[in-house]
């Protein structure tokens, strides 16, 4: 809660490595803008809600947690399946296989699954660079 890309992480990538912080920028804001209104509109909820709702609860099982975000809404938003699939690519991805990837969400195109994998990886990605980041600007004070 007192670390953020956007508060702590960003700055601090551009000042280390110039220019590297607006194109990870970029790379996040681009899976979080991919058109994903099929997937929303099956949970009965809008496209932004239902992304955030994802990203905030693979930062969560990082231990990453934000004050203006209330986690309740994630068990609204997220079926107990798709948690699970969630779960297991974000922390075990050895363990995801093909099968997996086929019965989550029978319902939803190929597309919106892959669309829901990008956004695993990109959360992920973003949770352990904001520790690392941390630790970084632990050790620099």
């Amino acid at each position: 809660q007192d670390y953020s890309w956007e508060d702590h992480g960003f700055s601090l990538v551009n000042r280390l490595y110039s220019d590297i912080g607006h194109l990870l920028d970029e790379k996040f804001r681009r899976v979080g803008g991919l058109q994903s209104s099929a997937m929303a509109k099956r949970q009965g909820c809008e496209p932004s809600v239902f992304k955030r709702g994802i990203w905030n609860y693979i930062h969560c099982m990082f231990g990453i947690r934000y004050d203006d975000y209330d986690y309740a809404e994630v068990n609204h938003l997220l079926e107990r399946m798709l948690k699970v699939y969630i779960k297991t690519v974000t922390c075990y991805p050895e363990k995801t296989n093909p099968e997996m990837f086929d019965r989550f969400w029978k319902q939803f195109k190929h597309s919106e699954k892959v669309h829901v994998n990008l956004l695993i990886l990109e959360a992920r990605m973003q949770a352990e660079l904001l520790y690392a980041l941390q630790a970084i600007t632990q050790y620099m004070v």
